[in-house]
């Protein structure tokens, strides 16, 4: 008998069975890990009919998957899982006149949103947003029901959906709306016939079970749980679409849908309200409802001191007083009438007694901020401030609004009961609650609290007349406890429902009718307990501190291994498959491939830290190292994503071990090395550029470098030199700690005699005791000291408004070894870079390559966990960092040149993640200057677009903000580009507008 994707093969479809692809998909969101079998990618409801044949034909289950960030274990199988995200994601016309728009199930919910607005001039919108709707797709919205922070308003998707186009089970295309169940094709008699079919023993079940469907289902606004078999009742007009919304891919295949727009308001206002604690903040919500808001969401302290922990204390501002915070969305015509009403609520809530604190918020840019903070909150609640972790499982209970307040008080003493502490942020004014819990999923002990407790919270919310299932829908994580909810009569009507649909059981087997345990294929089981020996410190890192471990519920998990820890920290949530903010994940946003997502390679290193049947091979991994390859280290994940998985840090790691005692790729040693080539280059700089200007030039493939891309040219060795003294900089010298600097004659002084620029720092004299500590000490990296020497001298100009410039030179950060993961030279490097600037001072260690500033920050620590390396980090400063200082501080001096009108701004990947985001846009903004800022990875990322077989896909890169911004910008806009790769990938795009460093704007001039 032909096998599955033998049969799949004849049909002119492809089926991916390979290794790495299993392990990508056996994961989403939620806490459970199922391989598949095989993973296809159909273009068309004719590809998906093809699967549905093999399928049937080899009794092969099929799993229909969107955006995988389901948390209730629904988009993962063990049989075929078909993605729609990749190809079926057409977005057809806006009907504005009926409210209609089609979408393929594949779509972005983000993306809809966006072409709905701009289709009808912002009149329109879809409202379902949730907090996932940049990577989540609209089939998976329909397969959960999903909500959103604005369904107070706006209900469920169901409430959304006009119409739904349909592959079943055996092999039919229908089409089901509200009233009918038809034919797609009005000409194809057979599934005409099969549609009449269903649609009669629908109308049956629903006729003969009215009590049972009218007194159960639908009792509150969030009952999602379960199949909505209300819908088919003749009051709700028998809306075959509407009941077919929230059943997790297990009753037909949904291929496209029309759904429903509303009118978007004129007016938005959003209300901060600060509160003692999630309790008193529920017990205001049925009061707030009375002023109609479109939005009453929730979160506590926990993820606010995360947010800030994780990306900086600016990253959380305007939050008024308290340890728990309402977010209430007010809108209306009249941005007047909303004002006062928000004056109003405020009012009302302070004359009862429990708002601590309360402000409204009009600004745009600090609402967005705001909102980012709930949004970000399933993965910022997963790993904790505190070191801790907190899992899914039971994050999505909802009880009517005006029980919200006992059921969370109860709650919380539930989980005190079991010895569990809860997260806690959702959707307040629907009444619907998404809680992390501290479970310990890892031991045999921790997954029996799990299930004893999971029993005993569904007991819980069903006395509270509640629903298990708010918008996740049941699945593997809840189903189990349906009958705790429901009436064996109810379950038999679920089970009928699906039989009618599927009744052979191929689609997404299992939830809800017939659901294995909950702490069943639990990812975190049967994960081996091995110490895997890594370069890198892995402990979790706030503003330079390292995390509290301990043995209580909220810590980190005692005596796990640190690499295990790290990679396990991806939770699913697919922040990096979005291509909206933030810089994450350039290479998914080119390739639109899981495999070139963020999550996608912590999938398959949890399976390596498994060893796995699909990843076997550890550090010799071939599946890792091809996950791995199209990774530029751009480090965006280290802060987009909001559980802080450093992609970057664990790819050199893996490099490092995959490559020992092996001949490495030869960009290894060409790129891998160029601080060395640099310093062989130097002396004979002229020679060197005359030889790459010949014939010579074709034969850098040869090295693994791209022919494509022209080389800089090396400046001569004294280059450097030369500019910083002409500005005036001294030469800094090391000690021991407690030491202080030799006093120098200050920056510009006329003194002869000033000592010569030190060659070799680590070599400088360490009497330097009783300096006072002024000014900084400017670091000249490798890069501009072998590629763009007048940096390093425009750099010192401008810091030298600030006080003494002091200049060192020849440390090295060991970037390009990190990068190449060759971290035995890297630690090295680091080491005496450590040494050399361990002065015994405070004085900022200002760094003109935002790389190398980055790695002196970040990976110093990190490599050479020793209290010198820590002190040298915590000073360190990218240049635009320290100007944005200077510039608060009304110390920046009148530039020589005429600042422009406007700037092309291309920051660097690394600046963003090390130092946060727009330093240098403020620095821009104080001084007038407007940005057109390209928000993204140029391409290029160091040695990545260098790299002869990764050029294509950095000009890829390039297309995605850099190359755009180029072209929408006059040739008079200068382009800043602090980073020597963007400067690079400037030349490469305009080679009329080379890239300039923010120092050389702000360059006073000799």
């Amino acid at each position: 008998m032909p096998s599955f994707t033998d049969l799949l093969a004849a049909a002119g479809l492809d089926a991916d069975t390979s290794p790495r692809r299993l392990a990508e998909y056996s994961y989403d969101a939620s806490n459970y890990r199922v391989p598949p079998a095989a993973v296809v990618f159909p273009r068309s409801a004719g590809d998906v009919l093809g699967v549905l044949d093999a399928c049937r034909a080899t009794g092969t289950p099929l799993t229909a998957r969107g955006g995988g960030t389901g948390m209730a274990g629904s988009a993962i199988g063990s049989g075929v899982v078909l993605d729609f995200s990749r190809h079926l994601n057409a977005l057809g016309a806006v009907d504005e006149d009926g409210g209609t728009v089609q979408a393929g199930a594949g779509a972005v919910l983000s993306r809809l949103t966006d072409h709905v607005e701009r289709a009808t001039g912002g009149r329109l919108t879809f409202a379902p947003d949730p907090s996932s709707r940049t990577r989540a797709t609209v089939g998976g919205a329909l397969g959960n029901d999903a909500c959103g922070n604005h369904s107070v308003r706006h209900g469920r998707t169901s409430d959304h959906v006009a119409e739904l186009d349909l592959v079943t089970a055996d092999g039919f295309r229908l089409t089901a709306g509200r009233g009918f169940l038809r034919a797609t094709d009005p000409d194809d008699a057979a599934a005409a016939a099969r549609a009449a079919r269903l649609a009669e023993e629908l109308e049956t079940l629903a006729r003969e079970n009215l009590a049972p469907l009218r007194t159960e289902l639908e009792r509150i606004p969030r009952q999602v749980s379960g199949y909505h078999l209300a819908a088919l009742l003749p009051e709700h007009g028998f809306d075959v679409a509407r009941a077919l919304v929230g059943s997790e891919g297990t009753c037909a295949v949904v291929v496209g849908a029309r759904m429903r727009l509303v009118e978007k308001p004129a007016s938005a206002l959003l209300v901060c309200l600060g509160y003692a604690d999630v309790v008193d903040a529920a017990r205001d919500v049925p009061e707030i409802l009375t002023f109609n808001p479109a939005a009453v969401e929730g979160i506590d302290d926990a993820i606010v001191q995360t947010m800030r922990f994780r990306r900086g204390a600016d990253s959380v501002t305007g939050l008024p007083n308290g340890k728990a915070w309402l977010y209430v969305d007010l809108d209306g015509e009249d941005p007047d009438q909303v004002r006062a009403q928000a004056d109003a609520l405020l009012g009302r809530l302070r004359a009862a007694g429990r708002l601590m604190d309360g402000r409204a918020v009009p600004d745009p840019a600090e609402r967005a901020s705001l909102w980012r903070v709930r949004e970000d909150g399933a993965g910022l609640s997963s790993r904790l401030h505190t070191g801790g972790e907190s899992w899914p499982g039971w994050e999505d209970s909802a009880v009517a609004p005006d029980r919200l307040a006992d059921y969370l008080a109860d709650f919380r003493l539930l989980l005190e009961r079991h010895g569990l502490q809860g997260v806690m942020y959702g959707h307040f004014g629907a009444g619907c609650m998404h809680i992390r819990i501290t479970y310990d999923l890892r031991s045999e002990a921790g997954r029996a609290v799990f299930r004893a407790f999971s029993r005993d919270a569904a007991e819980l919310v069903v006395a509270h007349g509640g629903s298990l299932s708010g918008e996740h829908g049941d699945g593997r994580a809840r189903s189990e406890f349906l009958p705790v909810m429901y009436s064996p009569r109810m379950l038999e009507l679920f089970s009928r429902f699906r039989r009618i649909w599927d009744p052979t059981g191929l689609l997404n087997p299992g939830a809800p009718t017939d659901p294995p345990p909950i702490d069943a294929d639990l990812a975190l089981a049967g994960v081996p307990d091995r110490q895997w020996r890594t370069h890198f410190e892995l402990h979790p890192r706030g503003a330079g501190q390292r995390v509290p471990t301990g043995h209580d519920p909220g810590s980190a998990p005692a005596g796990l291994d640190d690499w295990t820890h790290a990679v396990q920290g991806c939770i699913g949530v697919g922040r990096c498959r979005t291509d909206a903010g933030g810089f994450m994940c350039p290479s998914y946003r080119a390739t639109r491939d899981e495999k070139d997502s963020t999550r996608g390679r912590a999938r398959v290193l949890q399976e390596m830290v498994r060893g796995a049947r699909t990843v076997e091979e550890g550090w010799r991994s071939p599946e890792v190292l091809e996950s791995l390859d199209l990774c530029l280290s751009c480090k965006a994940c280290s802060t987009d994503c909001p559980v802080g998985v450093d992609m970057a840090t664990y790819k050199a790691e893996f490099l490092s071990h995959h490559y020992r005692g092996r001949l490495r790729p030869a960009s290894h040693y060409s790129l891998g090395w160029l601080p060395r080539w640099l310093r062989l280059a130097g002396p004979i700089a002229p020679l060197v550029n005359a030889a790459l200007a010949t014939p010579l030039r074709k034969l850098a493939p040869l090295a693994g470098v791209t022919a494509a891309r022209p080389l800089p040219d090396f400046a001569p060795a004294s280059a450097w030199r030369k500019a910083v003294h002409d500005a005036g900089a001294q030469p800094a010298r090391s000690g021991p700690p407690g030491a202080g600097p030799t006093a120098t004659p200050g920056v510009g002084s006329p003194e002869a005699g000033a000592p010569a620029l030190a060659t070799d720092v680590e070599g400088s004299a360490a009497d330097t005791a009783g300096a006072e500590e002024t000014g900084v000490v400017l670091f000249v990296d490798t890069f501009t000291r072998g590629f763009r020497p007048e940096v390093a001298g425009a750099a010192a100009r401008v810091l030298a408004a600030g006080g003494r410039v002091e200049c060192a030179a020849d440390a090295c950060c060991g970037l390009t070894w990190i990068t190449t993961g060759q971290l035995g030279t890297a630690k090295k490097k680091l080491a005496g870079a450590a040494a050399a600037l361990d002065d015994g001072t405070q004085r900022p260690i200002v760094v003109v390559e935002p790389s190398c500033a980055a790695a002196l920050r970040k990976d110093l620590p990190e490599l050479v966990p020793t209290d010198q390396a820590r002190r040298v980090a915590a000073r360190v400063r990218s240049f635009a960092a320290h100007a944005g200082e200077m510039a608060a501080a009304g110390r920046l001096p009148e530039p020589a040149a005429a600042l422009p009108g406007q700037v092309v701004l291309q920051t660097h990947c690394h600046e963003y993640a090390t130092f946060g985001a727009g330093v240098q846009r403020k620095v821009l903004e104080a001084a007038g200057v407007a940005v057109r800022e390209a928000s993204g990875c140029c391409g290029v990322a160091g040695n990545f677009g260098f790299e002869a077989e990764h050029f294509g896909l950095s000009m890829q890169v390039a297309e995605q903000s850099f190359a755009p911004a180029l072209r929408e910008t006059g040739a008079e806009a200068p382009v800043l580009t602090d980073g020597f790769s963007c400067s690079r990938q400037a030349a490469q795009l305009d080679p009329g507008r080379p890239g300039r460093h923010l120092a050389q704007l702000l360059d006073p001039g000799p």
